[in-house]
């Protein structure tokens, strides 16, 4: 099994210019911020879902479903104990949740899933894409290299975790215990082989980059060049346009905003 964000479709979304992408992606992130009311955060995750439909990219958001879940429900569950309100639900040994902290709680979960489901619209970018998109953002070559290839490992090593794992389940070892301390108990063994196989894998990549002499200060071309298009210039303008709006809702007529005097 290869595990990969990338999605290959001919969509406007896949189209995109990838400097027009990062942009956009900075900008949600931007967008985002301006509010901490769930309302208002869910409406931003919509949007984003909405576009990835549209992009027939809905299969990588599937991918990080349980991950994006989990962030949901840890941050429900442990925003409302860190942060105080005025209408109190109940109190345990000194811990106090009001309804306050849990809608503060809820929009930390959906801002959270958010987040990650953004940066996911590069995956509809390929890895050499994003770092000529860098590389034209006047992004140092040597940092634009490193995280792309610090993208690329991802899936790389959650390949590596996977076999992994499938080696040791097919040797006996029963990983479905109902007890979640215990199915964490048996996993944790598995993270130094997995370790070690990421040690190894990169050790591999530094020796084939000696081997063809590779050097991050020399001069080099791509047979990719990417274009700036009106479509580009249409996303980046909308998003700009929607920031300044968030804006002023925010700051001029302070929308979006749990109001609590001790939040």
């Amino acid at each position: 099994m290869t595990m990969t964000f990338y999605s290959n479709e001919a969509t406007w979304l896949h189209r995109l210019d990838p400097r027009t992408k990062i942009g956009a992606v900075l900008l949600i992130f931007v967008i985002c911020l301006c509010f901490n009311h769930p309302l208002f955060v869910a409406v931003i995750l919509t949007g984003i879902i909405v576009i990835f439909a549209t992009a027939e990219s809905m299969k990588v958001l599937w991918k990080l479903r349980f991950l994006l879940v989990l962030l949901f429900v840890f941050s429900l569950i442990l925003w409302p104990f860190f942060v105080k309100g005025k209408t109190i639900l109940c109190q345990w040994h000194g811990l106090e949740v009001s309804s306050e902290s849990l809608l503060y709680g809820l929009a930390m979960g959906l801002r959270l899933m958010t987040f990650v489901s953004a940066g996911l619209l590069l995956a509809t970018t390929k890895n050499e894409e994003i770092t000529n998109g860098l590389i034209r953002l006047a992004i140092p070559y040597p940092v634009a290299f490193a995280i792309a290839t610090a993208i690329r490992l991802v899936p790389t090593f959650a390949d590596a975790g996977t076999t992994i794992v499938q080696a040791q389940v097919s040797r006996g070892l029963d990983l479905d215990a109902k007890n979640v301390f215990s199915r964490f108990k048996r996993f944790a063994p598995l993270a130094i082989p997995i370790f070690i196989s990421a040690m190894r894998y990169t050790n591999f990549l530094a020796m084939a980059l000696e081997s063809k002499g590779f050097r991050p200060g020399a001069p080099r071309t791509s047979y990719y060049e990417p274009q700036i298009t009106g479509r580009d210039w249409l996303v980046l303008g909308s998003l700009t346009v929607t920031l300044a709006v968030c804006l002023y809702m925010r700051l001029s007529l302070h929308w979006g905003i749990i109001v609590s005097g001790r939040l």
